[in-house]
């Protein structure tokens, strides 16, 4: 079966940095995107970034485009998402997930079929 999991989240204040990490298993990589979301509230999931493995195709939403990056290590089959200069809006539950798609990436939550049991990211002001 595939797992996905995520890294644990964390409590930071306002302008710092966090980063989160996600491995996967059960799946090859190369033949998929692996995404980060996130979820407040009544908010639908919201797409954060994303990344084709074998394509390299990168996707950022406006909201954090600038202040997060998100890179890979092929040899670990991992996945990380660096958080800087944090707001108290990006609150919320992070999920990775992973969408079988190898040129490119989506930032629709809807795409992706497995998903990690997601981990809490608290911003104060």
């Amino acid at each position: 079966p595939v797992q996905v999991v995520e890294s644990v989240g964390g409590l930071v204040q306002a302008g710092g940095s966090l980063s989160l990490s996600c491995t996967a298993s059960g799946l090859t990589f190369e033949d998929y995107a692996i995404g980060w979301f996130r979820h407040a509230a009544v908010n639908e999931p919201e797409g954060v970034s994303c990344i084709s493995w074998t394509g390299g195709t990168t996707y950022y939403a406006a909201s954090v485009k600038g202040r997060f990056t998100t890179s890979r290590d092929s040899a670990k089959n991992t996945l990380y998402l660096q958080m800087n200069n944090l707001k108290p809006e990006d609150t919320a539950v992070y999920y990775c997930a992973a969408d079988f798609a190898q040129y490119y990436c989506s930032g629709s939550w809807k795409e992706y079929n497995y998903w990690g049991q997601g981990t809490q990211v608290t911003v104060s002001s």
